[in-house]
């Protein structure tokens, strides 16, 4: 239920995820992966036919390095972390085609509606967010993919620690640092103007209190 794919490209992968991130969203980056592999069961996908279950796995633990605090931050978050995943992947030798689908995965996952028609694995990276999101961003294509005692054995060994509270955080403080990474309607650009200054709850936060998960 909990086991990662344990190659050296992956536990590479792994290791810059928890070392570039906070805790908090990391572990929503893994049981991104976790909850994708249930949707996939849910879809009736199978692994090796229909989808790469290794570019999955890298797709969803790399997806929110774009909201690792170090580094120069002038696009919105989702090429930033698309780009970096792109540079790693590329360093570790796989093949330009793998990489280019892992960044257009990464690259759209928070686009509704476009990235469930670019192919299994941005469909399925993007499921396995809106899932671990509970239901805050949207219902999902199998929102009944998880079960609860499946969701239970995951929160164990991941658990949530305010995630959303710490996305939402991240995304708006680096909005307000440069206006190239939170363009207006692009999801950082309106958690930033929700935030308002003096700061209170985005709407996405007060979802996430009454979501099938919580934060």
């Amino acid at each position: 239920m909990t086991s990662l794919p344990d190659t050296p490209l992956a536990r590479a992968a792994l290791s810059l995820a928890i070392g570039a991130e906070s805790v908090p969203i990391a572990n929503h980056s893994i049981r991104s992966y976790l909850f994708a592999r249930l949707v996939a069961r849910g879809l009736g996908m199978v692994a090796g036919r229909d989808h790469d279950e290794r570019l999955l796995f890298l797709a969803c633990v790399l997806h929110d390095l774009g909201l690792a605090p170090e580094g120069e931050h002038t696009q919105r978050f989702e090429v930033v972390g698309a780009d970096r995943a792109a540079e790693f992947l590329t360093a570790q030798g796989l093949p330009a085609a793998e990489v280019d689908a892992v960044w257009e995965a990464i690259a759209l996952h928070t686009t509704s509606q476009i990235a469930e028609r670019r192919g299994a694995l941005s469909l399925l990276l993007r499921e396995g967010i809106c899932v671990d999101f509970g239901g805050v961003i949207g219902p999902g294509i199998v929102p009944d993919a998880v079960t609860d005692e499946e969701a239970r054995a995951i929160h164990e060994v991941y658990p949530r620690l305010s995630m959303v509270s710490s996305i939402v955080e991240a995304m708006a403080t680096q909005a307000a640092r440069h206006p190239a990474n939170g363009p207006r309607y692009s999801v950082a650009g309106e958690l930033l103007r929700e935030r308002g200054d003096p700061p209170r709850r985005t709407r996405m936060e007060e979802a996430a209190l009454s979501s099938r998960w919580g934060s």
